[in-house]
């Protein structure tokens, strides 16, 4: 029984997503700079502004990472994994026939689907995610399942369907935090261009074979900097602003650089969330979270 599709959930609907404790809903205002911050801020880009990845529709689909929230109603689906079979979790999974994906039907993107069980608290999420027989089952690249009330990362090594191997929906910018609740208590989920082969607890994966130490490795933490003013901004916005000081983001990805990612929908104002652009890369700093890990 599907209970939600994504512009109707409210902030109430939503479960705790991993416990207080966990990395993602981590206060990091007040760690310390990592030494090679410059260096890593340089490689992003220090004059290039920040740039929301989502919003209301973009290019005839809903701009953003959807999402689903069911109960232990919903009939559970064989999925077949395909390129990364080996490190995916098995299925089936608790997936509507008309789960939204990222994109839309015929997106030829990551197509990511993302699916919460609001009884049972596990997070379902699956890459490059096609469905077959009307939905009835599923065909995907990979798939992770995150249990909501613990802190287990994945094994080592092993991506998700984030390349970092980190759960997508925990970063996610969300209509119902942002102006229901005016307030995100989590750190946020972006893209960089280029990464290096390596990364950083909670992240598990790389998805690079460059070396090159000045380049940010998956799971990456910039804040924004405690004396940047946001009083100029909108009040939404601020909301964001507000939450980058505080939990900051988290390179999860490959792809467009400074790019936050966050739910589709109708309701937000695409013009206001595009306030975001006048906070360049310089006005950030990286965090020291932990070592880096290679092979």
């Amino acid at each position: 029984m599907l209970i939600l599709a994504t512009a109707a959930a409210r902030a109430e609907d939503v479960p705790q997503i991993f416990p207080p404790d966990n990395p993602w809903n981590t206060d990091i205002s007040a760690y310390p700079v990592h030494p090679n911050s410059d260096h890593f801020l340089a490689s992003i880009g220090l004059d290039r502004g920040l740039h929301p990845d989502f919003g209301t529709v973009w290019n005839g689909a809903p701009n953003g990472i959807p999402y689903v929230l069911v109960n232990d109603a919903q009939p559970e689906v064989r999925i077949r994994f395909r390129a990364y079979k080996d490190e995916s979790d098995p299925g089936p999974y608790p997936v509507p026939p008309d789960a939204p994906i990222e994109g839309g039907p015929d997106s030829n993107g990551d197509r990511h689907v993302l699916v919460i069980d609001v009884d049972n608290l596990k997070l379902y999420e699956m890459y490059r995610a096609f469905p077959r027989r009307n939905g009835q089952k599923w065909r995907a690249d990979c798939g992770a399942v995150w249990d909501l009330t613990s802190n287990d990362l994945r094994p080592w090594y092993w991506t998700s369907a984030d390349a970092a191997g980190l759960p997508i929906f925990a970063g996610l910018v969300r209509y119902d935090e942002v102006v229901e609740k005016g307030e995100i208590n989590h750190a946020l989920r972006f893209t960089v261009s280029r990464t290096q082969r390596g990364f950083i607890l909670p992240a598990t994966h790389f998805a690079s074979d460059l070396r090159d130490p000045n380049l940010p490795p998956m799971g990456l933490r910039v804040r924004l900097r405690a004396d940047y003013d946001v009083s100029t901004f909108s009040p939404n916005v601020q909301v964001i602003l507000t939450a980058l000081k505080k939990y900051g983001m988290i390179v999860a990805d490959n792809g467009s650089n400074w790019y936050i990612s966050g739910v589709p929908d109708p309701r937000w104002d695409d013009d206001e969330l595009h306030e975001l652009g006048q906070v360049k890369g310089r006005d950030f700093e990286v965090v020291d979270t932990g070592p880096i890990i290679s092979d």
